[in-house]
């Protein structure tokens, strides 16, 4: 408690320097995030920041009564003009607790709100009140601008992104953080996916960078076949193939006039010369429409091959409730699927609220299920391998909202594919890679922004940088979204 505390105090006085003269007002919850609460209003005192401290209940734990007794002698000492703070420290409820705030609590929370309708900062610690630390649940919950949060990024806060705002891990001496347990699967960042994504060597050819074979864009949809041929040159591959529906041939070689256009292929043979013998990778799906012509396309593209690949869209829709027979075709080859919820939730038959609901469990039993790996988008985007590992990416924004965004990603996952061969791997790294090109793009913005400006900011994204966040901060993460 002591090291969490002093931790988030640090890092509210990084975060607010300039404003603290204007003093901080803390709300301390009867258990031991009120202990946490506690200790950050002592360290912030010390330091000379004028404190005022409401406490909500009595102190209920031995822990939070110790931290509050060596306070409390510690405040009072800077004059506080109430109600004007700069900033608002949440530590009313922690991550044990679950459902909407009652009684008191909901009222300090409505008091906090009134505090950030006048302009103040609010920071939770831990998890903003009553926000459920696994399932993201958020009724009635506390919307903050920073959370704080400890030794792991809690399962509920990359859900409930929008109460959460920007988000910090510090380290308290817990233990690695993100250890891939039950509760906290592996958190996707820079760092992962710079160890992980191969080098493009000083001698690279097109063929070294590899080939993908893009099978996408039915009669009116052909852009999501650009959009995904985009997002894999922006990526890194070395040459496109594009097989579009063939009234769509002339728009791919003038739209995408870096990559190679062709029909659809109608026969076994064409596959084998065209994909089969070409290909490092495919990706299948993208705008590839449905009827009867569409699933024997599909059907033939991933029984004629045994090539690494990446089903989007409609090449999974082909398979809406039949994942027994996805699961036949690809027989335990490398392959990636790559699911909206809905899209999950016409392929294994339940609804989308069902999907969302166990977007953790239902990704590694599907895994599982077809012998691949699964790439379920959403807020957060979870990845699950065959043989049970898990990561997550909290990286994004609703500019991703729209359209289109997945053909992108599905480019960019294909790319890494045809280069890796890892399918784990290129999820995890496709989806960060995505996700933080759009919080590039943005700016923290989000009208105004398109799918244009996510893939003008992929070059930006492949160029690494060094985090600026240093010891004790694990990670961190932006906040999304217009500002509520």
């Amino acid at each position: 408690m002591r090291v969490a505390g002093t931790a988030a105090a640090g890092e509210i006085a990084r975060r607010f320097r300039t404003s603290l003269s204007r003093g901080v007002a803390i709300y301390a919850g009867p258990g031991n995030n009120g202990g946490d609460a506690w200790v950050v209003a002592a360290a912030l005192s010390a330091a000379g920041v004028p404190v005022r401290v409401i406490a909500v209940g009595d102190t209920r734990t031995p822990d939070a009564a110790a931290e509050r007794a060596a306070a409390e002698p510690l405040l009072g000492r800077i004059d506080v003009r109430q109600g004007a703070e700069a900033v608002v420290v949440d530590g009313l409820l922690g991550t044990g607790a679950t459902g909407a705030p009652r009684d008191a609590i909901a009222a300090a929370v409505a008091a906090i709100a009134e505090s950030r309708r006048r302009g103040a900062a609010v920071v939770a610690l831990d998890v903003p009140s009553g926000v459920d630390a696994t399932t993201g649940s958020a009724e009635g919950a506390v919307r903050a601008d920073l959370t704080v949060t400890f030794g792991t990024l809690k399962r509920g806060l990359t859900i409930a992104r929008g109460h959460a705002g920007a988000i910090v891990v510090l380290d308290i001496g817990l233990g690695i953080h993100g250890d891939g347990g039950d509760d906290a699967p592996t958190l996707i960042d820079a760092a992962y996916v710079r160890r992980h994504v191969p080098p493009i060597a000083a001698d690279a050819n097109k063929g070294t960078r590899r080939r993908l074979a893009i099978v996408a864009g039915g009669s009116g949809m052909v852009g999501a076949a650009l959009l995904a041929a985009r997002g894999a040159l922006a990526s890194g591959i070395g040459l496109v193939r594009l097989f579009v529906a063939p009234p769509n041939v002339p728009v791919a070689q003038t739209a995408a006039f870096e990559s190679l256009a062709h029909p659809w292929p109608t026969d076994d043979a064409t596959v084998h010369r065209d994909i089969e013998q070409w290909a490092h990778a495919i990706l299948l799906g993208p705008g590839l429409g449905g009827g009867a012509d569409a699933r024997a396309l599909v059907e033939r593209v991933v029984g004629q091959t045994r090539l690494p690949i990446v089903i989007d869209a409609d090449g999974l829709n082909a398979f809406a409730g039949r994942p027994g027979d996805l699961a036949a075709l690809l027989a335990g080859r490398t392959s990636i699927i790559t699911p909206h919820p809905g899209e999950f939730g016409r392929l294994v038959g339940t609804s989308i609220d069902e999907v969302l609901a166990g977007r953790f469990e239902m990704g590694r039993t599907l895994a599982t299920r077809l012998g691949g790996t699964v790439l379920l988008k959403g807020v957060p985007t979870v990845v699950s391998a065959a043989d049970g590992r898990r990561m997550v990416s909290a990286a994004g924004s609703p500019v991703l909202a729209v359209g289109g965004s997945g053909d992108l990603l599905a480019g960019i996952v294909a790319t890494l594919l045809a280069q890796t061969a890892d399918p784990l791997v290129s999820a995890a790294c496709g989806a960060w890679v995505h996700g933080r090109a759009a919080e590039v793009a943005g700016g923290g913005r989000v009208r105004g922004i398109t799918l244009d400006d996510v893939a003008r900011a992929l070059p930006a994204v492949w160029q690494w940088s060094a985090s600026e966040d240093g010891y004790p901060v694990l990670a961190s993460l932006p906040a999304v979204g217009d500002a509520g």
